[in-house]
């Protein structure tokens, strides 16, 4: 069965037709995806009681543009780098930064990224108020693992005061923006084609 163009993400227009060009373009993406999530945690504002960094945009972004399959390979390769030793996360990297008070939020940009993604392979994509509220349950899925984590490490009260509270607003113009990025930059893409 043929995928219709309504029904792929953006990067299928880059994406070459020949199997061996195409796989080499998606480790080209992946790369690109994980290069632009390691840039987006290390931009960050002062907020108390965490800095607030572009991360969120960025997983939403990739998971709308990439589709379900590579937005996870994306995440996931992300992570591996980081537990690795790589500084790919906001402020330091291994297991252990892992296993520490951001775990539940990096589990959760994984998920969060299938949801956007899986919206966009179904052509949710080029809607804005549909992607965000797709992006919207990819948001709560992300606070809600963090939250979830903060609290067994910390207890309920500090994983909302520090790990929800903190968040709701900020984040939600980062769902936002992402909700209107990619729809606008498909609207771009249809004028050129013309």
């Amino acid at each position: 069965m043929a995928i219709s163009e309504a029904s792929r993400p953006l990067i299928s227009l880059a994406l070459p037709q020949d199997r061996t060009s195409r796989r080499l373009m998606q480790v080209v993406a992946v790369l690109a995806g994980t290069g632009l999530l390691a840039l987006s945690a290390k931009i960050t504002v002062p907020f108390w009681p965490v800095p607030m960094t572009l991360q969120v945009l960025a997983v939403f972004l990739i998971g709308a543009a990439y589709g379900r399959d590579l937005a996870l390979a994306t995440l996931l390769v992300y992570l591996a780098q980081g537990a690795a030793g790589l500084p790919v996360f906001a402020s330091g990297a291994g297991i252990a930064y892992m296993g520490g008070p951001t775990g539940g939020y990096l589990v959760g940009f994984v998920v969060a990224a299938a949801i956007a993604g899986h919206a966009a392979d179904r052509g949710v994509d080029r809607e804005p108020f549909r992607l965000f509220l797709a992006m919207l349950a990819g948001e709560a899925v992300i606070l809600g693992f963090g939250a979830a984590w903060l609290a067994w490490l910390f207890g309920v009260q500090k994983a909302i005061s520090w790990g929800v509270g903190p968040f709701v607003v900020t984040d939600l113009v980062k769902v936002a923006l992402a909700a209107a990025i990619v729809p606008a930059t498909w609207s771009i893409v249809a004028r050129l084609r013309r």
